[in-house]
């Protein structure tokens, strides 16, 4: 399971500061921002190869559940 920012939320954002910059913007003019929330992944597969059994309370938490 891991809990983090989502890589295709942080790219957008990261693309929207770069054409600020390119546009003329001084990064220095830029506001900061906010980490984006964080979401719950849980991989079933990986956990599975060890012998791990996931509880069904943890995968209806998660955002994403990657087979």
């Amino acid at each position: 399971m891991t809990y983090a920012t989502s890589p295709t939320n942080t790219s957008r954002r990261a693309a929207t500061y770069v054409d600020k910059i390119l546009k003329g913007t001084k990064p220095a003019d830029l506001p900061g921002e906010a980490a984006p929330p964080f979401e719950p992944v849980n991989h079933p597969k990986t956990a599975k190869a060890p012998g791990l059994t996931i509880p069904p309370s943890i995968l209806l938490r998660a955002d994403q559940v990657i087979q």
